[in-house]
């Protein structure tokens, strides 16, 4: 990839460019599943923020053929991962850049984060880009924080159905090739962009608020999508009743064919493999995980690869909200269970700042949910609920930081909240559940009398 950039996410110091914003991505894309073969023109809209003599993208592993700025060409370069416009920038610009590209994408890969990004399955095509792969199909401007609105175009064989984080536009068939047309109107960064090309059929999921659809492999129907992915509805509208309205105008869920170690949410949509249609808890609190990340992450999301708790923490403290739900368990039940198993791991993790070696560490994802339980100890269910939907409602399609949470969260409580914040965000030791104060009763009277159904 690239090397360091001024003002990169230190996480990926090789990705993005902090002297511009992309507002919208416009790409015309055709992909040829038997060859492996893309072949696409990105129109990025621009905002320029300093003035500069360069602008760079990250591409990887496709060959640019041309590149135009504002309609006219552009000096450029093009090494590694790095495609760089050479031209005079000023502060307010406004700029159109356009590429046109090809060749036979592959994942991004790194040392510390393995290969991410567009991967050939047995018979199609899964993109899951958290956090670097974006590059592997379209130039972009690969940061976190640059969120922007996409309409992406594809064109491919017939036979596959096309599923792209994104509102289906329609879809027309000329020759041997069928294009299907998305629009993704909610601000996205370029990590949660996703394409999805298979041998799928839909089935649409009564009971939500929201069209809730899977995208399933032959063979596949109502039965074995029992209990995980039919109960998507019920999980949403648990969600949607503790955080707010959904953040998005539908929910995609797609299961490869092939086997997935882990699946990946992306912007209304989330890949999982044929092993998660297993009728077991592992497999559901997935499920339940990757839906509330479009609250946590998707609608709302890190502006910094440092503040990943935002994300995991509250995804992980989704699932055992799902399990006290359902019955399984309680999530005080799952608070000590889980404090338990982290007291037996070293203690060498920061949660608010862990490092890229340690940005996915499981400890991060359980201790990150730790720490909202401790808040919601401290504050009681009803104040906790009632800022972490503030929350969301506040910076709904905008980016977000560790600071401005513990800001926001002590500022709706009403409470000095730096004692508790310390313990479990900025130290490395892991408090003790007893010892953390409570400055009011909780009520603990349980999620079905806090929210009930409407």
């Amino acid at each position: 990839m690239s090397i360091t950039r001024p003002g990169s996410d230190p996480y990926l110091p090789g990705h993005g460019d902090a002297s511009y914003s992309v507002r919208r991505y416009a790409l015309d894309l055709a992909y040829k599943v038997e060859t492996n073969r893309l072949d696409g023109t990105a129109t990025l809209s621009c905002q320029v923020h300093e003035d500069t003599g360069a602008l760079h993208l990250d591409l990887y592993g496709l060959q640019v053929s041309s590149v135009k700025l504002d309609g006219k060409p552009v000096k450029h370069s093009h090494h590694g991962g790095d495609l760089t416009l050479k031209s005079s920038f000023t502060a307010g610009q406004e700029a159109t850049i356009e590429v046109r590209y090809g060749g036979k994408p592959r994942p991004v890969r790194s040392r510390l984060h393995g290969p991410t990004g567009w991967e050939e399955l047995e018979d199609g095509v899964i993109v899951a880009a958290q956090p670097h792969g974006a590059p592997s199909w379209f130039p972009c401007n690969d940061r976190p924080d640059d969120k922007a609105v996409y309409e992406i175009s594809l064109a491919a064989n017939p036979a596959y159905h096309v599923a792209v984080s994104g509102e289906l536009e329609g879809k027309r068939r000329k020759g041997n090739a069928t294009t299907w047309s998305y629009r993704q109107d909610v601000p996205m960064p370029t990590y949660l962009a996703t394409v999805q090309i298979g041998r799928y059929t839909e089935v649409p999921h009564r009971g939500a608020s929201v069209p809730v659809r899977s995208l399933v492999p032959a063979g596949v129907g109502a039965k074995e999508l029992a209990p995980g992915f039919a109960r998507q509805p019920e999980m949403l509208e648990l969600f949607t009743r503790l955080y707010g309205p959904y953040p998005f105008p539908s929910y995609t869920a797609v299961i490869t064919e092939d086997e997935l170690e882990i699946p990946l949410e992306s912007q209304a949509l989330s890949t999982f493999g044929r092993n998660h249609l297993a009728e077991d808890w592992e497999a559901e609190r997935l499920i339940a995980h990757e839906l509330s990340h479009q609250w946590f992450g998707n609608a709302v999301t890190l502006e910094r690869w440092q503040d990943i708790w935002l994300h995991e923490g509250f995804a992980c403290y989704s699932e055992w909200l799902w399990a006290e739900e359902t019955g399984r368990s309680t999530v005080e039940e799952e608070t000590r269970r889980h404090h338990a198993a982290l007291a037996e791991l070293p203690e060498d993790l920061l949660v608010a700042d862990p490092g890229p070696e340690l940005m996915f560490d499981d400890r991060l994802y359980k201790r990150g949910a730790l720490a909202l339980h401790a808040l919601r100890r401290r504050v009681g269910d009803e104040t906790f609920f009632s800022l972490i939907r503030s929350w969301l409602a506040q910076n709904l399609g905008g980016s977000v930081t560790t600071e401005m949470f513990e800001e926001h969260a002590a500022r709706e409580s009403g409470e000095d909240l730096t004692d508790l914040f310390a313990a479990w965000l900025h130290d490395e030791e892991l408090p003790d559940l007893t010892d953390q104060p409570v400055s009011r009763e909780p009520t603990h009277r349980g999620l079905r009398s806090l929210f009930p159904r409407s």
